[in-house]
């Protein structure tokens, strides 16, 4: 074998020219093999882009020190109404039209969003055989082209094979960075496929002798690529204003979502479809009522008890100071199985609780009515503790019911154990309460007609008012209150950011419900 170009500068600088040109003319063949590894199963991917680059490699050397017979390839086989075609044109028309047939399935598969799944409802791969099949028909393609520029550039066959040599090794080594960047992009897979298009149409056209120059292809590629930087560029810039408008719950929420698979945020797909309005978001991987329990849990060592608990104004009671008859009245009225205990109509400092079923055994036996025996003393919680440390405060006491109690010792209300689960899961509405309207109605026009109750961190999963994470108030009556600063009236209407929220429903000092909806240019006031 012939050493003597090792001497020879030209030849050096020909080994590095045409490591660059191998480079470039391989990227082609890059984008095609990371969007065919994603059709394996993750542990079979790093395998099928080694064996299809690897396979790629020994076919282009073999290719060069077959260069008798490549030369032959340019050779006219026939001629169809005037046009000859040689054996590298029928190679490149078949490499183009297969080229086009696939980026073409793939952007139907994408555009329509059609995803091959098992009949058990896991996702359907395909056979590693059949994609390193693939693989191997493009290589071939891809190699006669860079072995035709090969044989070009240089006179030497050991310069020509070195080069191939490390533009391939490069090429595997940057192969998994590649393919996970644009998997994890969908624009950026779009517009490789659309760069596989490009280059199928160009070999067609170069099978039939009309010959593209490779510049104006590499050209429109380069300034592609460049928009798309500037796009990855302008959406991460986007992504990170949304993170610093958002409360640290909400960011913590999408980023544990985003780990298991889920989109990033409600105002990224708010931003995608302006035209449909805030709604749920509804992930790949999990659906609105999974993302908003996960929500509910991620926040409840943030919430309060005392915004999950039954207001002492709801609260069904027993008044011992009244006659034997009222107290059976209340009792076989009260929809609930236990029933808080007081004295003198003072609920302040209530006896404790009792539970009708103790009082239906006394009855039962033949005894007296007897309140005071079955009475039963509840786990007392102050108004300032966290859901997630009142959950841990029922389980540590097996309690199934607490009084919450402000500074002063009064009773604000109370929390059973079905009060910690909604917190967590939604509304469980019994036989009695089946009637009312739900906490959260979505009308037909876009506004939301919900309880002056909701908790702001529920409501968050809808639409977005803004961030209250260090504010006082946690529901929708407490923003109202808090924007008014005065008791609302039915009626009342206050502008939050993008919304209109009016008082359609006040009994007394509480709000009832509340309308919700997109702001018109027409209303003036807000905050």
């Amino acid at each position: 074998m012939d050493f003597s170009w090792l001497s020879d500068p030209a030849a050096w600088l020909g080994l590095l020219t045409l490591i660059i040109l191998e480079i470039v003319l391989g990227i082609d063949n890059l984008i095609f093999v990371a969007i065919l590894a994603e059709k394996l199963p993750p542990e079979q991917r790093d395998r099928a882009r080694i064996v299809g680059l690897s396979l790629a490699l020994v076919m282009r050397l073999l290719l060069l020190a077959s260069v008798s017979w490549l030369v032959t390839l340019t050779t006219p086989l026939f001629s169809v109404m005037g046009v000859g075609f040689a054996g590298r044109d029928l190679i490149m028309l078949g490499g183009g039209v297969f080229l086009l047939f696939k980026a073409t399935t793939e952007l139907h598969e994408r555009l329509e969003g059609v995803d091959h799944v098992k009949s058990s409802g896991q996702r359907a791969y395909a056979a590693f055989a059949t994609v390193v099949a693939q693989i191997l028909v493009l290589d071939a393609v891809f190699s006669i082209d860079s072995v035709v520029t090969a044989i070009g550039m240089s006179e030497h066959l050991p310069v020509m094979m070195l080069a191939v040599i490390v533009a391939m090794i490069l090429m595997i080594a940057a192969s998994k960075p590649l393919t996970t960047f644009v998997n994890a992009h969908p624009t950026v897979v779009m517009l490789c496929l659309g760069f596989l298009l490009m280059i199928g149409f160009s070999l067609v056209a170069d099978g039939f002798g009309f010959h593209i120059p490779k510049g104006y292809l590499y050209a429109a590629i380069g300034f592609s690529v460049l928009i798309e930087a500037f796009n990855q560029v302008s959406q991460a810039n986007r992504i990170r204003y949304m993170n610093r408008s958002q409360s640290f719950r909400e960011r913590t929420a999408n980023a544990v979502l985003s780990l298991m698979g889920s989109r990033l945020s409600d105002a990224a797909s708010a931003e995608a479809k302006p035209e449909a309005g805030p709604q749920p978001v509804e992930d790949t991987a999990f659906g609105h009522n999974e993302r908003a329990m996960i929500h509910s849990v991620l926040t409840l060592a943030e919430r309060p008890i005392r915004v999950i608990a039954t207001p002492r104004a709801d609260i069904h009671r027993l008044d011992l100071s009244q006659p034997e008859a009222a107290q059976r009245k209340a009792l076989r009225d009260s929809p609930y199985s236990r029933l808080i205990v007081i004295r003198d109509g003072s609920i302040d400092e209530p006896l404790g609780i009792v539970a009708r079923k103790d009082l239906l055994a006394q009855l039962l036996d033949g005894r007296p009515l007897d309140v005071d025996a079955a009475l039963r003393q509840p786990l007392v919680l102050p108004e300032t503790v966290t859901v997630l440390k009142a959950l841990e405060s029922f389980r540590q006491h097996a309690a199934d019911m607490a009084f919450v109690v402000n500074e002063f010792g009064s009773l604000e209300g109370i929390v059973t154990q079905k009060d910690l689960m909604e917190a967590i899961a939604g509304e469980f509405p019994e036989e009695h309460e089946r009637h009312e309207l739900p906490a959260i109605v979505a009308n037909a026009d876009g506004s939301y007609d919900v309880e002056g109750s909701l908790e702001l961190v529920t409501l968050e999963q809808y639409l977005t008012l803004g961030d209250f994470e260090d504010e006082d108030f946690h529901t929708v009556a407490g923003l109202l209150m808090d924007c008014l600063e005065r008791i609302p009236r039915e009626g009342d209407e206050v502008a939050v950011g993008e919304w209109k929220l009016r008082v359609t429903a006040q009994k007394g000092n509480r709000t009832e419900r509340v309308l919700i909806s997109p702001q018109s240019d027409s209303f003036d006031a807000g905050i």
